[in-house]
Protein backbone atom coordinates (compact mmCIF):
# COMPACT_ATOMS: atom_id res chain seq x y z
CA UNK A 1 0.00 0.00 0.00
CA UNK A 2 2.75 2.59 0.66
CA UNK A 3 4.44 1.81 -2.32
CA UNK A 4 1.13 2.37 -4.20
CA UNK A 5 0.46 5.47 -2.98
CA UNK A 6 4.38 6.88 -3.22
CA UNK A 7 3.97 5.83 -6.67
CA UNK A 8 0.80 7.83 -7.06
CA UNK A 9 2.91 10.45 -5.34
CA UNK A 10 5.35 10.75 -8.10
CA UNK A 11 2.60 10.22 -10.81
CA UNK A 12 0.88 13.72 -9.28
CA UNK A 13 4.89 15.39 -9.25
CA UNK A 14 5.47 13.91 -12.71
CA UNK A 15 2.57 15.98 -14.39
CA UNK A 16 3.63 18.59 -12.53
CA UNK A 17 6.41 18.61 -14.61
CA UNK A 18 4.79 18.22 -17.75
CA UNK A 19 1.91 20.56 -17.10
CA UNK A 20 1.56 23.91 -18.64
CA UNK A 21 0.86 25.47 -15.83
CA UNK A 22 2.64 23.12 -12.92
CA UNK A 23 2.39 25.23 -9.92
CA UNK A 24 -1.31 26.33 -10.61
CA UNK A 25 -2.70 22.91 -11.13
CA UNK A 26 -0.81 20.46 -9.03
CA UNK A 27 -0.89 20.23 -5.41
CA UNK A 28 2.75 18.53 -4.76
CA UNK A 29 3.95 22.38 -5.20
CA UNK A 30 4.42 24.57 -2.56
CA UNK A 31 1.74 26.75 -1.41
CA UNK A 32 2.94 29.95 -2.43
CA UNK A 33 2.50 32.51 -5.29
CA UNK A 34 3.51 31.30 -8.63
CA UNK A 35 5.84 33.79 -9.44
CA UNK A 36 7.89 32.73 -6.56
CA UNK A 37 7.67 28.68 -7.58
CA UNK A 38 9.06 29.76 -10.89
CA UNK A 39 11.86 31.62 -9.86
CA UNK A 40 12.96 29.28 -7.24
CA UNK A 41 13.01 26.33 -9.96
CA UNK A 42 14.85 28.56 -12.59
CA UNK A 43 16.98 29.29 -9.62
CA UNK A 44 17.19 25.35 -8.84
CA UNK A 45 18.15 24.88 -12.85
CA UNK A 46 21.44 27.07 -12.12
CA UNK A 47 22.22 25.34 -8.78
CA UNK A 48 22.21 22.10 -10.33
CA UNK A 49 24.72 23.18 -13.30
CA UNK A 50 26.90 24.32 -10.70
CA UNK A 51 26.82 21.91 -8.42
CA UNK A 52 27.77 19.54 -11.78
CA UNK A 53 30.33 22.02 -12.63
CA UNK A 54 31.86 21.36 -8.82
CA UNK A 55 31.82 17.73 -9.77
CA UNK A 56 33.37 18.00 -12.99
CA UNK A 57 36.59 20.62 -11.81
CA UNK A 58 37.51 18.33 -8.74
CA UNK A 59 41.24 17.71 -8.20
CA UNK A 60 41.94 13.59 -9.87
CA UNK A 61 38.42 13.81 -11.31
CA UNK A 62 40.09 13.02 -14.79
CA UNK A 63 42.70 10.37 -12.78
CA UNK A 64 39.75 8.59 -11.93
CA UNK A 65 37.80 8.20 -15.07
CA UNK A 66 41.06 7.39 -16.28
CA UNK A 67 40.61 4.05 -14.55
CA UNK A 68 37.02 2.96 -16.33
CA UNK A 69 38.52 0.63 -18.73
CA UNK A 70 37.61 1.05 -22.34
CA UNK A 71 36.44 4.99 -21.84
CA UNK A 72 38.89 7.69 -21.94
CA UNK A 73 41.52 8.52 -24.26
CA UNK A 74 45.31 7.35 -23.52
CA UNK A 75 43.28 5.40 -20.59
CA UNK A 76 42.66 1.98 -19.21
CA UNK A 77 41.97 -0.01 -22.04
CA UNK A 78 39.27 -3.16 -22.72
CA UNK A 79 40.82 -5.36 -25.33
CA UNK A 80 38.62 -5.18 -28.82
CA UNK A 81 37.36 -1.84 -27.51
CA UNK A 82 38.76 1.49 -28.24
CA UNK A 83 38.74 4.17 -25.74
CA UNK A 84 36.34 7.12 -27.38
CA UNK A 85 36.00 9.85 -24.59
CA UNK A 86 38.27 12.85 -24.27
CA UNK A 87 38.30 12.86 -20.84
CA UNK A 88 40.19 17.00 -20.53
CA UNK A 89 37.09 17.84 -22.41
CA UNK A 90 34.18 16.46 -20.09
CA UNK A 91 36.06 17.21 -16.62
CA UNK A 92 38.63 20.41 -15.23
CA UNK A 93 38.10 23.62 -16.63
CA UNK A 94 36.74 23.18 -19.87
CA UNK A 95 34.07 21.28 -19.15
CA UNK A 96 33.22 23.98 -16.78
CA UNK A 97 33.52 26.30 -19.87
CA UNK A 98 30.83 24.11 -21.84
CA UNK A 99 28.57 23.72 -18.41
CA UNK A 100 28.26 27.49 -18.05
CA UNK A 101 28.35 27.95 -21.62
CA UNK A 102 25.14 25.94 -21.61
CA UNK A 103 23.54 27.61 -19.00
CA UNK A 104 23.95 30.97 -20.53
CA UNK A 105 22.74 30.00 -23.78
CA UNK A 106 19.73 28.15 -21.91
CA UNK A 107 18.68 31.35 -19.79
CA UNK A 108 19.80 34.13 -22.73
CA UNK A 109 17.36 32.46 -25.03
CA UNK A 110 14.63 32.55 -22.31
CA UNK A 111 15.30 36.06 -22.02
CA UNK A 112 14.76 36.44 -25.57
CA UNK A 113 11.74 35.13 -25.49
CA UNK A 114 9.93 36.55 -22.64
CA UNK A 115 10.86 40.38 -23.70
CA UNK A 116 7.74 42.45 -22.81
CA UNK A 117 5.56 39.96 -21.07
CA UNK A 118 3.13 42.71 -18.89
CA UNK A 119 0.64 39.57 -17.11
CA UNK A 120 0.25 35.99 -16.73
CA UNK A 121 -2.33 35.90 -19.76
CA UNK A 122 -0.06 36.28 -22.06
CA UNK A 123 0.40 33.14 -23.94
CA UNK A 124 4.18 33.59 -23.36
CA UNK A 125 4.07 32.93 -19.81
CA UNK A 126 2.48 29.27 -19.34
CA UNK A 127 5.92 28.65 -21.11
CA UNK A 128 7.04 31.10 -18.30
CA UNK A 129 5.39 29.29 -15.43
CA UNK A 130 5.31 25.49 -16.65
CA UNK A 131 6.92 22.67 -18.85
CA UNK A 132 9.46 22.04 -16.67
CA UNK A 133 10.55 18.57 -17.83
CA UNK A 134 10.87 20.08 -21.55
CA UNK A 135 13.05 23.05 -20.09
CA UNK A 136 14.78 20.50 -18.47
CA UNK A 137 15.39 18.36 -21.73
CA UNK A 138 16.46 21.54 -23.35
CA UNK A 139 19.14 22.22 -21.16
CA UNK A 140 20.31 18.78 -21.43
CA UNK A 141 20.68 18.97 -24.97
CA UNK A 142 22.40 22.39 -25.18
CA UNK A 143 24.82 20.90 -22.66
CA UNK A 144 25.69 18.46 -25.19
CA UNK A 145 26.13 20.31 -27.61
CA UNK A 146 28.31 22.37 -26.20
CA UNK A 147 31.03 19.64 -25.26
CA UNK A 148 31.27 19.48 -29.00
CA UNK A 149 32.75 22.96 -29.84
CA UNK A 150 36.32 22.46 -30.54
CA UNK A 151 38.74 23.61 -28.33
CA UNK A 152 40.07 26.58 -30.91
CA UNK A 153 39.91 29.99 -29.59
CA UNK A 154 36.20 28.80 -28.23
CA UNK A 155 37.98 29.38 -24.25
CA UNK A 156 39.58 32.58 -24.78
CA UNK A 157 36.50 34.31 -26.31
CA UNK A 158 34.42 33.00 -23.55
CA UNK A 159 36.73 34.01 -20.86
CA UNK A 160 36.46 37.78 -21.83
CA UNK A 161 32.54 37.19 -22.21
CA UNK A 162 32.85 35.98 -18.90
CA UNK A 163 34.69 39.08 -17.48
CA UNK A 164 31.95 41.63 -18.93
CA UNK A 165 29.43 39.28 -17.61
CA UNK A 166 30.64 39.05 -13.53
CA UNK A 167 31.40 42.55 -13.90
CA UNK A 168 27.84 43.50 -14.09
CA UNK A 169 26.75 40.66 -11.60
CA UNK A 170 28.99 41.96 -9.17
CA UNK A 171 27.34 45.40 -9.58
CA UNK A 172 24.32 43.40 -9.11
CA UNK A 173 25.04 41.70 -6.34
CA UNK A 174 25.98 44.83 -4.65
CA UNK A 175 22.52 45.83 -5.22
CA UNK A 176 21.04 42.51 -3.46
CA UNK A 177 23.27 43.31 -0.53
CA UNK A 178 21.80 47.24 -0.59
CA UNK A 179 18.46 45.55 -0.38
CA UNK A 180 19.07 43.41 1.95
CA UNK A 181 20.94 45.45 4.60
CA UNK A 182 17.97 48.34 3.72
CA UNK A 183 15.51 45.67 4.75
CA UNK A 184 17.37 44.62 7.99
CA UNK A 185 17.73 47.68 9.05
CA UNK A 186 13.72 49.20 8.45
CA UNK A 187 12.37 45.35 9.84
CA UNK A 188 14.84 45.71 13.15
CA UNK A 189 14.19 49.28 13.76
CA UNK A 190 10.63 49.15 13.17
CA UNK A 191 10.17 46.20 15.80
CA UNK A 192 12.00 48.05 18.29
CA UNK A 193 9.84 50.94 17.93
CA UNK A 194 6.68 48.62 18.55
CA UNK A 195 8.13 46.57 21.22
CA UNK A 196 10.11 49.21 22.87
CA UNK A 197 12.42 46.18 23.01
CA UNK A 198 16.14 47.35 23.04
CA UNK A 199 17.95 44.46 21.83
CA UNK A 200 16.54 44.70 18.29
CA UNK A 201 18.86 48.13 18.14
CA UNK A 202 21.57 46.41 20.67
CA UNK A 203 21.55 43.57 17.28
CA UNK A 204 21.88 46.10 14.70
CA UNK A 205 24.95 47.66 16.57
CA UNK A 206 26.82 44.29 17.24
CA UNK A 207 25.91 43.66 13.59
CA UNK A 208 27.52 46.87 12.41
CA UNK A 209 30.56 47.21 14.76
CA UNK A 210 31.34 43.51 13.29
CA UNK A 211 31.43 44.43 9.45
CA UNK A 212 33.34 47.52 10.53
CA UNK A 213 35.81 45.25 12.40
CA UNK A 214 35.99 42.90 9.50
CA UNK A 215 36.68 45.19 7.03
CA UNK A 216 39.44 46.44 9.17
CA UNK A 217 41.09 43.89 9.76
CA UNK A 218 41.10 42.94 6.50
CA UNK A 219 42.75 46.23 5.20
CA UNK A 220 45.68 45.49 7.91
CA UNK A 221 45.77 42.15 6.53
CA UNK A 222 45.70 43.10 2.80
CA UNK A 223 48.49 45.51 3.56
CA UNK A 224 50.72 43.08 5.44
CA UNK A 225 50.70 39.65 3.29
CA UNK A 226 49.56 41.48 -0.66
CA UNK A 227 52.16 44.32 -0.77
CA UNK A 228 55.98 44.37 -0.29
CA UNK A 229 57.86 48.09 0.33
CA UNK A 230 59.41 47.93 -2.86
CA UNK A 231 56.83 46.55 -5.30
CA UNK A 232 53.31 45.84 -5.27
CA UNK A 233 51.91 49.31 -6.17
CA UNK A 234 48.64 48.63 -7.55
CA UNK A 235 47.89 46.82 -4.17
CA UNK A 236 48.79 49.49 -2.32
CA UNK A 237 46.57 51.86 -4.66
CA UNK A 238 43.49 49.59 -4.75
CA UNK A 239 43.95 48.85 -0.85
CA UNK A 240 43.75 52.51 0.18
CA UNK A 241 41.43 53.83 -2.30
CA UNK A 242 38.64 51.48 -1.08
CA UNK A 243 39.20 52.34 2.67
CA UNK A 244 39.11 56.15 1.74
CA UNK A 245 35.98 55.24 -0.12
CA UNK A 246 34.28 53.22 2.51
CA UNK A 247 35.10 55.69 4.99
CA UNK A 248 33.85 58.33 2.62
CA UNK A 249 30.43 56.41 2.06
CA UNK A 250 29.94 55.63 5.55
CA UNK A 251 30.45 59.56 7.20
CA UNK A 252 27.92 60.66 4.11
CA UNK A 253 25.21 57.91 4.88
CA UNK A 254 25.36 59.70 8.54
CA UNK A 255 24.56 63.28 7.65
CA UNK A 256 21.66 64.70 8.95
CA UNK A 257 20.16 65.77 5.26
CA UNK A 258 20.62 62.43 4.12
CA UNK A 259 18.98 61.35 6.94
CA UNK A 260 16.19 63.58 6.25
CA UNK A 261 16.04 62.76 3.01
CA UNK A 262 16.77 59.16 3.81
CA UNK A 263 15.42 57.94 7.17
CA UNK A 264 16.36 54.19 7.05
CA UNK A 265 19.98 54.82 5.96
CA UNK A 266 22.22 54.17 8.36
CA UNK A 267 25.68 52.75 9.13
CA UNK A 268 24.39 48.85 9.10
CA UNK A 269 24.21 49.31 4.94
CA UNK A 270 27.79 51.09 4.82
CA UNK A 271 29.17 48.53 7.15
CA UNK A 272 28.19 45.64 4.66
CA UNK A 273 28.91 47.69 1.35
CA UNK A 274 32.26 48.55 2.89
CA UNK A 275 33.01 44.91 3.93
CA UNK A 276 31.91 43.48 0.74
CA UNK A 277 34.44 46.25 -0.94
CA UNK A 278 36.75 44.63 0.81
CA UNK A 279 36.08 41.51 -0.03
CA UNK A 280 36.41 42.36 -4.29
CA UNK A 281 39.90 43.82 -3.14
CA UNK A 282 40.95 41.03 -1.82
CA UNK A 283 39.52 38.63 -4.99
CA UNK A 284 40.70 41.44 -7.20
CA UNK A 285 44.70 41.02 -5.82
CA UNK A 286 44.90 36.88 -5.73
CA UNK A 287 44.04 37.61 -9.42
CA UNK A 288 47.51 39.26 -9.96
CA UNK A 289 50.30 37.22 -11.92
CA UNK A 290 52.94 38.74 -10.15
CA UNK A 291 53.56 35.77 -7.41
CA UNK A 292 55.15 38.27 -4.71
CA UNK A 293 52.27 40.77 -4.57
CA UNK A 294 49.89 37.36 -4.52
CA UNK A 295 51.14 34.54 -1.93
CA UNK A 296 48.58 31.56 -2.04
CA UNK A 297 46.17 31.15 0.91
CA UNK A 298 47.97 27.97 1.31
CA UNK A 299 51.67 29.92 1.67
CA UNK A 300 49.98 32.34 4.34
CA UNK A 301 49.02 29.48 6.44
CA UNK A 302 51.82 26.74 5.60
CA UNK A 303 55.01 29.10 4.66
CA UNK A 304 54.96 27.05 1.29
CA UNK A 305 55.76 28.27 -1.62
CA UNK A 306 53.98 27.84 -3.96
CA UNK A 307 53.96 28.24 -7.86
CA UNK A 308 51.07 28.94 -10.74
CA UNK A 309 48.76 26.06 -11.31
CA UNK A 310 49.97 22.96 -11.79
CA UNK A 311 49.12 20.98 -15.15
CA UNK A 312 47.54 17.76 -14.93
CA UNK A 313 47.76 14.52 -16.92
CA UNK A 314 47.52 14.79 -20.83
CA UNK A 315 48.53 18.72 -20.33
CA UNK A 316 45.22 20.26 -19.62
CA UNK A 317 45.52 22.51 -16.73
CA UNK A 318 43.00 21.75 -13.01
CA UNK A 319 42.53 24.70 -11.34
CA UNK A 320 43.13 24.16 -8.05
CA UNK A 321 39.79 26.59 -7.12
CA UNK A 322 38.68 26.17 -3.85
CA UNK A 323 40.56 28.73 -1.58
CA UNK A 324 39.18 30.81 0.53
CA UNK A 325 38.37 33.56 -2.25
CA UNK A 326 35.99 30.86 -4.56
CA UNK A 327 34.42 29.88 -1.60
CA UNK A 328 33.52 33.21 -0.35
CA UNK A 329 32.28 33.56 -3.60
CA UNK A 330 30.40 30.86 -4.02
CA UNK A 331 28.67 31.87 -1.13
CA UNK A 332 27.98 35.05 -1.68
CA UNK A 333 26.17 33.90 -5.00
CA UNK A 334 23.77 31.28 -3.39
CA UNK A 335 22.91 34.22 -0.82
CA UNK A 336 22.23 36.71 -3.77
CA UNK A 337 20.58 34.16 -6.35
CA UNK A 338 18.19 32.98 -3.82
CA UNK A 339 17.59 36.05 -2.41
CA UNK A 340 16.78 37.39 -5.70
CA UNK A 341 14.16 34.57 -6.40
CA UNK A 342 12.41 35.15 -3.02
CA UNK A 343 12.55 38.99 -2.59
CA UNK A 344 9.93 41.29 -2.51
CA UNK A 345 11.68 44.72 -1.46
CA UNK A 346 10.00 47.86 -0.14
CA UNK A 347 12.44 50.05 -1.67
CA UNK A 348 11.68 51.70 -4.88
CA UNK A 349 14.90 52.41 -6.00
CA UNK A 350 16.05 48.70 -5.67
CA UNK A 351 13.04 47.24 -7.39
CA UNK A 352 13.31 49.85 -10.41
CA UNK A 353 17.01 48.79 -10.36
CA UNK A 354 15.73 45.32 -10.47
CA UNK A 355 13.00 44.73 -12.53
CA UNK A 356 10.21 44.31 -9.64
CA UNK A 357 7.36 45.56 -8.13
CA UNK A 358 6.56 46.11 -4.65
CA UNK A 359 3.57 44.50 -2.96
CA UNK A 360 2.01 43.23 -5.98
CA UNK A 361 0.03 40.01 -6.03
CA UNK A 362 -1.63 38.24 -3.60
CA UNK A 363 -0.37 37.17 -0.26
CA UNK A 364 0.82 34.05 -0.62
CA UNK A 365 -1.53 31.64 1.36
CA UNK A 366 -2.34 29.58 -1.64
CA UNK A 367 -5.75 27.96 -2.67
CA UNK A 368 -7.82 25.54 -1.42
CA UNK A 369 -9.06 22.82 -4.21
CA UNK A 370 -11.76 20.20 -4.03
CA UNK A 371 -9.11 17.79 -2.75
CA UNK A 372 -8.18 19.70 0.24
CA UNK A 373 -4.67 20.17 -1.28
CA UNK A 374 -2.95 24.08 -0.93
CA UNK A 375 -1.82 25.22 -4.94
CA UNK A 376 -0.20 28.13 -5.92
CA UNK A 377 -1.40 30.91 -6.61
CA UNK A 378 -1.24 32.96 -9.86
CA UNK A 379 -0.56 36.69 -8.59
CA UNK A 380 0.16 37.49 -11.97
CA UNK A 381 -3.18 38.05 -13.57
CA UNK A 382 -3.20 42.33 -13.27
CA UNK A 383 0.73 42.59 -14.45
CA UNK A 384 3.40 40.42 -13.95
CA UNK A 385 5.79 41.37 -10.63
CA UNK A 386 9.09 40.81 -11.86
CA UNK A 387 10.40 40.96 -15.25
CA UNK A 388 10.76 38.10 -16.72
CA UNK A 389 13.12 38.84 -19.18
CA UNK A 390 15.40 40.82 -16.80
CA UNK A 391 15.28 37.64 -14.20
CA UNK A 392 16.73 35.25 -16.92
CA UNK A 393 19.02 38.07 -17.80
CA UNK A 394 20.41 38.05 -14.30
CA UNK A 395 20.79 34.12 -14.15
CA UNK A 396 22.44 34.29 -17.89
CA UNK A 397 25.29 36.63 -15.73
CA UNK A 398 25.07 34.85 -12.76
CA UNK A 399 26.53 31.18 -14.84
CA UNK A 400 29.30 33.71 -16.32
CA UNK A 401 30.23 34.72 -13.25
CA UNK A 402 30.34 30.88 -11.79
CA UNK A 403 32.57 30.37 -14.95
CA UNK A 404 35.19 32.95 -13.80
CA UNK A 405 34.37 32.02 -10.19
CA UNK A 406 35.06 28.49 -10.31
CA UNK A 407 38.24 28.88 -12.95
CA UNK A 408 39.17 31.42 -10.48
CA UNK A 409 39.07 34.22 -12.64
CA UNK A 410 42.28 32.75 -14.98
CA UNK A 411 42.74 32.82 -18.35
CA UNK A 412 43.29 29.94 -20.36
CA UNK A 413 46.00 29.78 -22.86
CA UNK A 414 45.27 27.99 -25.77
CA UNK A 415 48.77 27.10 -26.77
CA UNK A 416 49.63 25.24 -23.69
CA UNK A 417 45.89 23.95 -22.48
CA UNK A 418 47.05 25.86 -18.89
CA UNK A 419 45.48 28.38 -16.73
CA UNK A 420 47.16 31.89 -15.73
CA UNK A 421 45.85 34.51 -13.75
CA UNK A 422 45.42 38.20 -15.58
CA UNK A 423 45.68 41.55 -15.01
CA UNK A 424 42.29 41.79 -17.07
CA UNK A 425 40.70 40.12 -14.02
CA UNK A 426 41.87 42.33 -11.40
CA UNK A 427 40.77 45.34 -13.31
CA UNK A 428 37.55 44.20 -14.05
CA UNK A 429 37.24 43.81 -10.43
CA UNK A 430 38.40 46.96 -8.82
CA UNK A 431 36.53 48.94 -11.43
CA UNK A 432 33.15 46.83 -10.39
CA UNK A 433 33.88 47.82 -6.55
CA UNK A 434 34.52 51.08 -7.34
CA UNK A 435 31.17 51.22 -9.10
CA UNK A 436 29.50 50.00 -6.62
CA UNK A 437 30.81 52.53 -4.43
CA UNK A 438 29.57 54.84 -6.58
CA UNK A 439 26.29 53.39 -7.39
CA UNK A 440 25.15 53.53 -3.09
CA UNK A 441 26.74 56.65 -2.62
CA UNK A 442 24.05 57.88 -5.49
CA UNK A 443 21.43 56.06 -3.66
CA UNK A 444 22.61 58.29 -0.78
CA UNK A 445 22.67 61.81 -2.24
CA UNK A 446 19.83 61.43 -5.21
CA UNK A 447 16.81 63.00 -2.94
CA UNK A 448 18.74 65.98 -2.00
CA UNK A 449 20.02 66.69 -5.80
CA UNK A 450 16.51 65.96 -7.05
CA UNK A 451 14.12 66.92 -4.83
CA UNK A 452 11.12 66.51 -6.99
CA UNK A 453 11.03 62.92 -7.32
CA UNK A 454 10.09 60.38 -4.96
CA UNK A 455 13.05 58.08 -3.91
CA UNK A 456 10.79 56.15 -0.90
Amino acid sequence: MGACMALCSLASCASCLCGSAPCLVCGCCPSTNNSTVTRLVFSFFLLLGTMVSVIMILPGMETQLRKIPGFCQGGTTIFGIENQVQCDVIVGYKSVYRMCFAMACFFFLFSVIMVRVRSSRDPRAVIQNGFWFFKFLILVGITVGAFFIPDGTFHTVWFYFGLVGSFIFILIQLILLIDFAHSWNKIWVGNAEETQNKGWFAGLLFFTVLYYALAFAAVVLFYIYYTQPDDCTEHKVFISLNLIFCILVSVVSILPKIQDAQPHSGLLQASLISLYTMYVTWSAMTNNPNRKCNPSLLSLVSHVNTTEPTVGPSGSGHVQWWDAQGIVGLIIFLFCTLYASIRSSSNAQVNKLMQTEEGTGSSGEGVVGEDGARRAVDDEEDRVTYSYSFFHFHLFLASLYIMMTLTNWYQPDTSTQAMQSSMPAVWVKMCSSWLGLGLYLWTLIAPLIFPDRDFN
